[in-house]
């Protein structure tokens, strides 16, 4: 299919100039797929795959075997020249075929650059979502602070680019689900080049984008969410069946449905899975608070529900109570309603339904 996220007007100079960008980029550097290579300890059992391999002249260095996947038929069809043994897959980085945790580890580089920056969260969620725990990435990015901008010195001329602030790449990378090992700058041909070296963390990655109606934030992931890759999932969690019921969400347990059609982001106060939400740190949900708040002022959701008040209460008002909040953040209007944990029998699901229904509806 057609990519929602690569820039559309950018795929067709790439279809019509796939030869022309191959033959400039034959003897580009090796670095990225070389440092992927060395991540694995032994040949992989499972693909590695290279998101936007166009046509696959970093995949000869890449142990095992290689799937090139990549949204331009004109480049896949070069791949047999530079990477014969790779597998071919047309298919677009925010919408992977691929089974979950069924690919050992990944190389990005210089795909991400044609992604809108606010649909960049859900292309990498998707990455998180297909890499083993564990799993080795490589992601190369533009420095700057634009949103899909034309470069004066593009060699092919009209392609378009984004560029991130490094502080808040690694916010957004961060909160797709990876532990950065390593993030330097350096400089590029035209600009300023970001690489990134991570490994996929067992956690939940944010599912978030532009228009989010409510952007709903938990304390942090259970081991059993971040293992399922669903939020509130452990049996007798009455998230789901509250947000069904308010109207928030209408597939069951799929939060990219309810991000895709009703405006439902997710995220966390505290990235890090643990048995037990008492396990962290006032220090981490403060941290988590000013990742969140850098969330809200960039993508605007309409209103922020915590759900959980300790994690309100920790990190910015300790006398909190379920509601609206003298406060916003980034922005956004806040709600603060109680835990939907079984574990919370002072709150039945009727009460917790309307505590959703009244952060949907918004401050009146």
């Amino acid at each position: 299919r057609e990519s929602v996220s690569l820039d559309p007007i950018t795929a067709s100079i790439y279809r019509r100039t796939a030869v022309d960008w191959r033959d400039a980029r034959v003897g580009t550097s090796l670095a990225p797929a070389e440092r992927l290579a060395a991540a694995f300890d032994d040949i992989p059992a499972a693909p590695v795959l290279d998101v936007g391999c166009g046509p696959g002249l970093l995949i000869p260095e890449l142990p095992g075997t290689v799937i090139g996947l990549d949204p331009v038929a004109e480049m896949l069809q070069l791949l047999p020249d530079h990477a014969p043994g790779a597998v071919p897959v047309r298919a677009a980085a925010d919408g992977l075929p691929f089974a979950t945790e069924s690919i050992a580890g990944a190389l990005g580089i210089k795909v991400y650059v044609h992604v809108d920056r606010p649909l960049l969260p859900m292309a990498l969620a998707e990455l998180h979502r297909v890499v083993k725990v564990g799993g080795p990435i490589e992601l190369q990015f533009f420095a700057g602070d634009q949103d899909l901008t034309p470069l004066e010195t593009d060699p092919m001329g009209g392609r378009r680019f984004t560029g991130w602030r490094p502080d808040f790449l690694r916010t957004v990378v961060e909160g797709a689900g990876f532990d950065i090992e390593a993030l330097t700058i350096r400089e590029g041909d035209q600009v300023g080049v970001i690489d990134i070296t991570a490994r996929r963390a067992l956690t939940l990655p944010d599912i978030i984008g532009p228009g989010m109606r409510l952007l709903i934030c938990g304390l942090n992931p259970s081991v059993y969410s971040a293992e399922t890759l669903v939020g509130f999932g452990r049996p007798g969690n009455r998230f789901w069946p509250a947000a069904l019921d308010a109207g928030i969400a209408t597939v069951n347990r799929e939060p990219r449905h309810a991000l895709a059609h009703h405006g439902m982001g997710m995220t966390d106060l505290v990235k890090r899975a643990t048995p037990r939400a008492d396990e962290l740190t006032t220090d981490e949900y403060r941290t988590g608070l000013a990742r969140v708040e850098q969330l809200c002022a960039w993508l605007r959701p309409e209103a922020v529900c915590f759900v959980g008040l300790a994690g309100w209460r920790a990190a910015a008002d300790r006398t909190a109570t379920p509601g609206w909040q003298e406060s916003d953040l980034g922005g956004s209007p806040v709600y603060v309603m109680p835990s939907t944990s079984g574990l919370n029998a002072h709150s039945s699901l009727a009460d917790l339904t309307d505590h959703l229904r009244h952060a949907a509806t918004g401050p009146q």
